[in-house]
């Protein structure tokens, strides 16, 4: 519990509108995307810098402990309290004032709390987008301090990538501000302090202020379902469009039969493209866009992508077993209906893997053998980017289950993927979504003494005061 003198002296600070410490209207920021939920001794929303700033250092100076939330769309516990009810939450929802675009220079300075959607439809009518493309709708804060990537990071990169600049409060007693970078694309005086604060789940600085780098949006695109000959020939398709396609090609994302039947079961909107209604063992979502308008006598996309499948499926060596183009809309519905309905499967232990491209296939092609020997009657409903080589690697308990009643159950699957994806495969068990409380103890257990020696030294200088979800 936090004595009352400091909810008052944080309402002071922030208003009426600013702090919450209201049951019922703290529930939604206790309650996280996948089953966690704590309880916060109260919940700070800042509406500026200079409120985010002086919230931290008043809480740094009398031992508060802090947990920095955003859209609270995170899958790893990373964004919601303890159920201590010591913590408190600071939300950057309120931080959406800022919204400067330079379209000359392509980039916009943001606040940390505008959502992925808002920033994008403000960015249309400029024939801009920001290119981080997800299923869910996270704030650019969160989006920072996760490094997200999503589904076109094969051809514009992750969030890390797309950062210029950032406005940062660090948890001292001063609550400092840093202003880290600018609209600048190369800027080789010294250290590029910002990258510290990108992916590091705000235990080293809360984000208020971001400037992004943006992209034209596409003009043309077109999609195509391509069915592999076998899942070991997943690796040769990707190289091989990408030798044909070049830059054209902007997505190649890969859908488990178990993950798409899923989707067709639970999502009424979604329709069955597959011939027959027969979902493949496995099959790859492959997009292309140009970002300049048609011009007369250009070979349109859907033609291009038609030429380049055609040759391969004439080659004698085909990786390609069936494939067919349709309505960018429609198979990217699918595509982005598979959370949904692999949610609703049953219970969802889900997992946020990467590996080296060529190690995909042979991880999945291990764990279907190995799961049933290891824990029956669970479901793998895998799909994820391949073209980058992340994997949603999605388990599904029945809801009935009784295994779900014991607590070691879940940890027990947990450690077993995570150490064939670490030790076996050479893989991260965290592509996408950071720590946060599910995954610190991996990080304990797989990182290097010499490098959580160095990120807990790097925490004490920035931000030595009680902030986030994680332990460096």
């Amino acid at each position: 519990m936090i004595d009352s003198r400091h909810i008052e002296a944080l309402g002071q600070l922030l208003g009426g509108k600013g702090l919450l410490t209201a049951p019922a209207d703290m529930a939604s920021y206790e309650t996280g995307a996948r089953y966690d939920k704590g309880r916060a001794a109260f919940v700070a929303r800042p509406a500026s810098t200079q409120e985010a700033s002086a919230t931290v250092a008043y809480c740094v100076r009398n031992g508060i402990a802090l947990v920095p939330q955003s859209g609270n769309t995170g899958l790893v516990s990373g964004s919601t309290p303890d159920a201590s009810g010591s913590q408190g939450i600071l939300s950057l929802d309120r931080l959406t004032a800022v919204f400067d675009l330079d379209r000359v220079n392509r980039t916009v300075t943001a606040g940390a709390g505008l959502r992925l959607s808002d920033v994008n439809q403000r960015l249309e009518q400029a024939g801009l987008f920001f290119p981080i493309d997800l299923g869910a709708d996270p704030r650019l804060g969160g989006m920072i301090a996760t490094n997200t990537g999503g589904s076109r990071f094969l051809r514009y990169g992750d969030v890390r990538r797309n950062t210029l600049g950032l406005t940062v409060v660090l948890a001292d007693e001063a609550g400092t501000v840093l202003e880290l970078g600018s609209g600048l694309r190369k800027n080789n005086t010294g250290v590029d302090w910002k990258q510290l604060f990108i992916g590091t789940s705000g235990a080293f600085g809360i984000v208020t202020e971001c400037v992004l780098n943006l992209e034209p949006l596409p003009r043309q695109t077109a999609t195509a379902f391509l069915v592999p000959s076998s899942p070991d020939r997943v690796p040769d398709l990707l190289v091989a469009m990408e030798e044909a396609l070049g830059s054209y090609l902007s997505a190649f994302e890969g859908m488990s039969r178990n993950a798409v039947s899923a989707a067709l079961a639970h999502v009424p909107a979604l329709r069955n493209p597959f011939q027959g209604g027969h979902v493949p063992d496995f099959v790859i979502l492959a997009e292309i866009c140009r970002t300049s308008p048609p011009r007369d006598g250009e070979q349109p996309l859907d033609a291009v992508l038609e030429e380049v499948l055609a040759g391969l499926w004439e080659r004698e060596d085909t990786p390609l077993a069936d494939a067919f183009i349709g309505p960018p809309h429609e198979m990217w519905a699918l595509r982005h209906g598979l959370s949904e309905g692999v949610k609703h499967s049953g219970r969802l232990i889900a997992f946020d893997l990467s590996f080296r491209r060529g190690d995909i296939m042979r991880f999945l092609d291990h764990m279907k053998a190995e799961m049933p020997r290891r824990f029956e009657n669970v479901t793998i409903c895998d799909f994820g980017h391949i073209g980058d080589g992340g994997v949603h690697f999605n388990l599904v308990v029945p809801a009935d289950d009784p295994r779900l009643a014991d607590a070691g159950f879940e940890g027990a699957l947990r450690a077993w993927v995570f150490q064939i994806a670490v030790e076996d495969f050479g893989g991260s068990y965290s592509a996408e979504h950071a720590i946060g409380r599910k995954n610190q103890v991996f990080y304990d257990r797989h990182t290097p003494d010499e490098i959580r020696r160095l990120a807990a030294g790097l925490k004490a200088i920035t931000s030595p005061g009680p902030l986030g979800s994680v332990t460096f």
